[in-house]
């Protein structure tokens, strides 16, 4: 709730005329309780959830033959009945169940450790929410990933992380697919960086929202060659978390959430380095088969043209 109580007061008390955003801002929340803002977390995770992954489901039901050479594991096709169940289950059982009541009941926790996300003016600037946001994707790769390495130990895979490899060929819809504990464990490093570096609410929104479709990218069982997130540095995306899923339970790579560089460091990327040039090497050969298939049948036309004209 601000402390202002006109537009015109709020451009006194700042000694200068509100932005356009900042004068949307006040519209929308002046009157508005912070935890009322806080909870719409909910919101955008409900809505990312459900759009984001739509164009992928989209070209997995109607524009498969067309796309297939994008999908990281193409023998395995998804119908709208499993598609709409996985969106099923996640929604009844992960986001009712356990988002919500943990956004519900985090706010009054932090409140109590005395964490605040201020809801007032001035917004911050662009430069601020990109590198708090920055802050908080390293923070999260890198505690998500010893954590994901914990959950790949054989007692927290049989017991929490096996509900999440259920998908061996990820969907969007899966990426929050998992245990109620498994959810709950890696909601730590996603808030952490919140926690440690407070940011303004409308940056809250932000980081959760873009969380959120970073789970579904990586998770989309698609690798489209135009996605921005190729030009990230470092970044894993999807086909490099695809092979962590194709692999299995057994898998002793590509733990990250986001990043390559902690894969790399502790040197748990090796079986996936080793997957990708025994799949260049195979390539390459059947490349080179190729073109000296397609020489001979090329010669063998042009003696059989040469012996018709003679």
């Amino acid at each position: 709730m601000l402390q202002y109580g006109s537009l015109e007061a709020a451009e006194l008390a700042l000694g200068r005329n509100l932005t356009l955003p900042e004068k949307l801002w006040y519209s929308y929340s002046a009157e508005k309780s912070d935890y009322y803002l806080y909870n719409h977390n909910c919101l955008f995770l409900f809505l990312v959830f459900s759009l984001v992954p739509l164009p992928c489901v989209l070209v997995e039901l109607f524009w498969f033959n067309n796309m297939n050479k994008f999908k990281l594991q193409p023998r395995i096709r998804r119908s709208f009945s499993e598609l709409f169940k996985c969106y099923k289950d996640v929604i009844l059982n992960k986001f009712i169940l356990v988002a919500v009541p943990l956004i519900a009941v985090s706010f009054p926790a932090l409140k109590w450790v005395r964490i605040r996300y201020p809801t007032s003016l001035p917004l911050p600037s662009k430069w601020e929410v990109i590198s708090q946001l920055v802050v908080y994707f390293l923070i999260e790769d890198y505690g998500h990933y010893w954590i994901h390495r914990l959950l790949h130990t054989k007692w927290g895979f049989e017991n929490i992380h096996y509900m999440h490899h259920e998908y061996e060929a990820p969907i969007g819809f899966a990426a929050p697919y998992a245990h109620w504990a498994e959810i709950l464990i890696l909601g730590i490093p996603t808030y952490l960086g919140p926690a440690i570096v407070p940011c303004h609410m409308v940056t809250l929104w932000l980081w959760t929202a873009l969380r959120q479709a970073e789970a579904i990218e990586t998770h989309s069982g698609f690798d489209f060659p135009w996605s921005p997130t190729k030009f990230i540095p470092f970044y894993g995306g999807a086909e490099y978390h695809d092979y962590h899923h194709f692999v299995g339970g057994q898998s002793q790579s590509n733990f990250a959430s986001v990043f390559t560089y902690c894969d790399y460091i502790y040197g748990t990327d090796k079986g996936y380095r080793h997957h990708k040039r025994v799949v260049q090497n195979v390539s390459s050969h059947v490349y080179m088969q190729l073109k000296i298939l397609h020489f001979i049948l090329r010669t063998r036309s042009t003696g059989n043209e040469q012996n018709g004209s003679g």
